[in-house]
């Protein structure tokens, strides 16, 4: 049966791929010569299968990233083009030249994409902070408020690299929090590409009293030992939590769970049996599904990545749909939830309808 999805995939991606080439050998067919319209379709059948063959073959880096370059521009045409052929075909019940009505729709794709191109990786590198009061109905003795800086959805690797990891490290260190903590996708599948680039040594810089804490997301994937995972992990200065509990100073507790993509994880009601209810329960779990089972199993806060807030729009109108959270905080009774649309990014380094962030909670205790 997968055999034929897998076909069927392969088919759907051709015939889009086809549809946006064929778009470019219409607006060019008329002016250009052979031997440019052979390199044309040489460079069409290369950008699409980039992205198939430098996940398969990890070690050519510079496939990677043209790879993804080329699924910005592919998810890009297939907004653009379809509202271009739109407006060229309602243009012929007017006057205008036909000929130069289809020349001026080319360059005028090509000018809007280039533009949304810069514009999107300006949103994916360039962070900003988002601020939201939290406020848990749980005394905590000698503590009224607590800065929590969360960040998630890193994607630490290849394009989201060394650069944007020092970026993340002077932002959270300048916010001065008490409590780090990352909910899953710290790296972008692949530990060798993350460990060869230097960035566990430059996120072993971010500074919080009260520690650093990460749960493990679906792309945080390792082909040996979790443990060794784990380990790696842990040597950028921070404490994995795999379905475990923790209390901190004797103030609050943090619940770490496994990914939903794990067959074995826990389930919420038995992690919070080992905790001690009195203090404030803080859920980190990466994908933000099952929002009323943590709020009746007594989680005060629960914060979650993965949604990218879909990262180029419209996409965030299907995560909206998907997701009760898809991006931001929402109240229930007592229960939180806070969704970060992420600081990093998967696939194509571009962010068009979100932005990479980082979120600063300030926590604040009853009494």
């Amino acid at each position: 049966m997968w055999v034929f999805v897998g076909i069927g995939v392969i088919l759907v991606y051709a015939s889009l791929v086809f549809y946006i080439g064929w778009s470019g050998w219409s607006w060019m067919r008329p002016k250009v010569s052979r031997r440019f319209k052979v390199l044309y379709i040489v460079l069409l059948v290369f950008l699409s299968t980039s992205f198939i063959f430098g996940r398969f073959l990890g070690s050519f880096s510079l496939l990677s990233i043209i790879g993804n370059y080329w699924l910005a521009v592919f998810s890009l045409l297939l907004i653009m083009l379809p509202i271009v052929h739109l407006c060229v075909w309602l243009s012929r019940l007017t006057r205008l030249p036909r000929h130069h009505t289809q020349k001026w729709a080319g360059w005028i794709t090509l000018t809007a994409l280039i533009a949304l191109i810069g514009y999107g990786s300006f949103n994916a590198y360039s962070p900003v902070v988002r601020e939201y009061t939290i406020e848990i109905d749980k005394p905590v003795q000698g503590l009224q408020e607590l800065r929590v800086v969360m960040a998630a959805d890193m994607h630490f690797g290849l394009l989201s690299g060394p650069s944007h990891a020092r970026r993340m490290v002077e932002e959270i260190n300048a916010l001065q929090p008490d409590l780090v903590i990352y909910p899953g996708d710290i790296i972008d599948d692949d530990l060798e590409a993350y460990e060869r680039s230097g960035i566990p040594e430059i996120i072993a810089g971010v500074e919080a009293p009260m520690g650093v804490y990460a749960s493990l997301g679906n792309h945080d994937k390792f082909d040996g030992p979790i443990e060794d995972l784990v380990a790696a992990l842990e040597r950028s200065n921070m404490e994995v939590l795999y379905d475990d509990v923790v209390t901190i100073e004797d103030k609050l507790t943090l619940i770490g769970r496994r990914d939903r993509t794990e067959p074995e994880r826990r389930d919420v009601s038995a992690l919070v049996a080992e905790a001690d209810a009195s203090q404030p329960l803080i859920l980190l779990d990466h994908q933000p599904y099952e929002l009323g089972v943590a709020a009746d199993n007594g989680i005060d806060l629960m914060l979650s990545g993965h949604t990218h807030r879909g990262q180029i729009a419209p996409a965030h109108l299907i995560t909206r749909a998907l997701y009760e959270n898809d991006w931001g905080h929402v109240q229930k009774g007592s229960f939180h939830s806070v969704v970060t649309s992420g600081y990093g990014f998967w696939g194509p380094p571009i962010r068009i309808g979100s932005r990479s962030e980082i979120v600063l909670l300030h926590l604040r205790f009853a009494g």
